[in-house]
């Protein structure tokens, strides 16, 4: 078989293209089976190659892509020896594409293309190639592969993976400063001619930046580019196939190139001098102003440092500087006085932190700038002469004594007088007074160093045209002792002595406390009050003492206690004393001194008492109380069954309410008014401050005539009690609310001594004892109560 190409101009490229093909020798062969072919060659050794050749054979099949035809565009022939023209042989073509996108004619073995073909998209194709009798459907050669190769055209335009770039260079670069670097992709075959060749342009950016053709880095193309001038460029590459030549297709991006900030540039005071004012009565740390540098830099490079440098303020101010802002904030070092100094004069320096030597030569990087500073006066409060006071005094000073003076000024310039108080918080027993004219301190009140040693109080200083000028100061007063406190047992002491005991035996050791704080320490004498004949004490001169038997033996049955008056004295100036009773019991001890009983029980043993006896005398005496007790309960029972058993018995009686009047002031005991209205009684009225133990209805009785006397009243009341049957035999009073008139003693109510003209004389009231002194009171003035009106 042999391949007819239909184009000579793909002949050519191939035998190009493998100039090895050249050296076959292709022989026909008429047999049925294939035959081999033979091909000559030299070999590494020196020897003729042989290599049989088969009955059909081909090479690559090159097809152009993007074939606009109307037509299906011609491939190649397949052709077989066998073939005698007479169609009894069948071409079949298999693989890729085979049927859809490449068809041949099964009698003649020519294969087109269908459809348009892109390169791109798939470079080559392999395919299978059989030559068939169509009778008898057997291969009458063997099954060959060959590949149909898409020779390329220029179809496809550069393009850059990113649409824009971003990309950034220091200012003042050098020229030459690589930037970026772009790269554009051709899908064209580089392989072939030069479709896929790419040249890069520059078309927007310039003169600022350049591009090299061959890479597509972009440089900086001018010197000393300042960001402060411009920050922002745009740059459009061009990348073109072709080489660059006339015809070839080309795409463009876009780059934006910033400026990025370097410090070329040194601060600067907008101003030469700065004027601040401030009030003397700031306090220290309080801002007076703030100062800023422009720096035409960003960021780093235009972080600033103040500092003071000069000045006759340096002492008394600091700058500060604030890095959010990069501005110095001016403060207050020491306190401000208008008095002493008004005008202050600072020179200042900023800097930056941060300096590139690549620009030295631009600098220095630094400023200065004069501030000038106004102290304003204000009204002052008072100022002490001191900032605290320390008063030392004896606890035995006299009331009203002065311990000490505090001394103020106004430091304004036109000084007003102060007036001293003390703040009663610190003083909450008014131990202490001020004079608020001279501030000395006084006691007015007696001291004790044992209650308080020390007294912290606080001296206000205000002026007295402004009152709300005020300054506090702390006084400490230190009370010093003296020796005002005797000496006293430490503790409480438990003494005891054995009944054996012998003459000359330890029974306790005691010491003292004393209140009092002498500078030579404390230092005590022990002795007894008087002689003591069964004991005596022996000073042991380290403030402590022993009590010692004076004779041998005791008894509790004779004398079970005995008291020991003991004298403790101080060493101190006045020497203080005083005594302290030893109470010694008689116990009964062992043989070696260790008490075994001391108790009332032991005591009354020996008189025949036993415990049960005891016990005895104990429930009799329970017994007894208990029928007392009874007996009491009963009685009091008793007192209170009513006068009247008989419910219809209803007769006028007196209730018992056991309790004194408060007098003529006493309004809620009894209603007066029933004294003088005898018909009152019809009205009965109960008292209203006590409830009553036993309540009767009231019998309504016939009201007495007016000018019946109260004797005859009584009489007649009587009389007719004596002769009712249902009257308790008992004698009773009842009260009939009748006062009666024309009495001898007269009336001792005062309800109408107004109405008497006569003068009385109650004199004699006071000789009636304690209760009536309120009535002696009200009745024994009259005289004197006329003569002064």
């Amino acid at each position: 078989m042999i391949i007819q190409q239909g184009l000579l101009v793909v002949l050519l490229w191939v035998c190009l293209l493998h100039p090895c093909l050249t050296a076959m020798v292709f022989s026909r062969t008429t047999d049925q089976q294939p035959k081999s072919f033979a091909a000559r060659g030299i070999g590494n050794e020196g020897k003729a190659l042989h290599r049989q050749k088969r009955g059909w054979m081909w090479n690559q099949f090159f097809l152009l892509e993007e074939y606009t035809g109307s037509d299906n565009q011609y491939v190649g022939k397949l052709h077989s020896d066998q073939d005698k023209g007479d169609g009894s042989l069948k071409y079949i073509l298999s693989g890729d594409g085979a049927g859809t996108l490449f068809v041949i004619d099964e009698r003649t073995g020519d294969i087109h293309a269908t459809r348009r073909i892109d390169r791109e998209e798939k470079a080559y194709y392999t395919l299978r190639a059989q030559a068939i009798n169509r009778r008898t459907l057997r291969p009458v050669e063997p099954e060959s592969e060959f590949v149909i190769k898409i020779h390329d055209i220029n179809d496809n335009e550069p393009t850059f993976p990113e649409e824009v770039y971003t990309a950034s260079v220091p200012e003042m670069s050098v020229v030459g400063t690589s930037v970026v670097q772009v790269t554009a992709t051709d899908a064209d075959d580089p392989s072939y001619g030069n479709s896929a060749r790419i040249i890069y342009s520059i078309l927007q950016g310039q003169p600022y930046f350049s591009v090299e053709p061959e890479t597509g880095i972009i440089r900086t193309a001018l010197p000393n580019m300042n960001r402060e001038n411009r920050e922002q460029y745009q740059v459009v590459i061009q990348a073109k196939d072709m080489g660059g030549q006339m015809g070839g297709l080309s795409g463009t991006t876009t780059v934006n190139i910033t400026l990025t900030d370097v410090n070329d540039n040194p601060p600067r005071f907008p101003q030469s001098s700065v004027h601040l004012r401030i009030p003397e009565s700031s306090p220290v740390g309080t801002a007076i102003g703030t100062i800023k540098a422009s720096d035409a830099d960003i960021g780093r490079n235009a972080e600033l440092e103040y500092r003071i440098i000069d000045g006759d303020g340096r002492d008394m101010f600091d700058i500060v500087t604030q890095k959010e802002t990069q501005e110095g904030v001016i403060t207050v070092r020491k306190p401000l006085d208008y008095e002493n100094r008004r005008l202050y004069t600072l020179k200042v320096e900023a800097e930056n932190l941060y300096v590139d030597p690549r620009f030295y030569y631009l600098g220095p990087f630094k400023d200065t700038t004069t501030v000038k500073i106004s102290v304003e006066d204000v009204d002052e409060p008072p100022i002490f002469s001191r900032s605290s006071y320390l008063f030392e005094i004896h606890e035995d000073i006299e009331v009203g004594t002065i311990i000490g003076t505090v001394m103020a000024r106004d430091p304004d310039s036109a000084a007003g007088p102060i007036r001293f108080s003390l703040d009663r918080h610190t003083d909450l027993d008014r131990i202490f007074n001020i004079h608020s004219g001279n501030g000395s301190i006084y006691t007015s009140k007696m001291l004790d160093r044992e209650i308080s040693q020390w007294h912290n109080l606080s001296v206000i200083a205000a002026e007295i045209n402004n009152p709300k000028e005020m300054t506090r100061v702390s006084v400490y007063v230190r009370i010093l002792d003296v020796n005002d406190n005797a000496p006293q047992f430490a503790v409480f002491y438990d003494t005891f002595v054995c009944e054996n005991a012998r003459a000359g035996q330890l029974i306790q050791t005691i010491s003292a406390v004393d209140k009092d704080d002498p500078l030579g320490g404390q230092k005590f004498f022990f002795s007894l009050a008087a002689v003591n004949p069964n004991f005596t004490v022996q000073d042991n001169e380290d403030n402590t003492a022993r009590i010692l038997t004076r004779r041998n033996g005791f008894s509790r049955h004779e004398i079970s206690t005995y008291l020991l008056p003991v004298v403790i004295s101080d060493n101190d100036y006045p020497i203080q004393s005083s005594t302290g009773t030893l109470t010694i019991r008689v116990c009964a001890c062992d043989s070696r001194g260790n008490m075994q009983s001391c108790n009332a029980e032991a005591l009354l043993l020996p008189a025949g008492l036993s415990t049960g006896a005891l016990i005895a005398i104990l429930l009799c005496i329970i017994i007894l109380l208990v029928i007392v007790v009874l007996f009491a309960a009963l009685k009091r029972q008793r007192k209170k069954e009513p006068l009247i058993l008989s419910k219809e018995d209803i007769r006028d009686n007196i209730v018992s309410y056991n309790d004194e009047g408060g007098g003529e002031e006493d309004t809620q005991a009894f209603d007066i008014g029933t004294l003088r209205n005898p018909a009152a009684i019809e009205d009965k009225k109960l008292r209203r401050d006590i409830i009553p133990e036993t309540l009767f209805i009231p019998r309504r009785t016939p009201s007495a005539p007016d000018n019946t006397d109260v004797r005859d009243f009584i009489n007649q009341r009587l009389k007719e009690h004596d002769n009712d049957p249902s009257a308790p035999p008992y004698d009773s009073l009842a009260t009939y609310a009748y006062e009666g008139n024309d009495s001898i003693a007269e009336s001792l109510s005062s309800l109408e001594s107004g109405t008497t003209e006569g003068d009385q004389n109650y004199d004699y009231l006071k000789e009636w004892g304690p209760r009536f002194n309120k009535l002696a009171e009200m009745y024994g003035g009259g005289e004197s109560d006329k003569d002064t009106s």
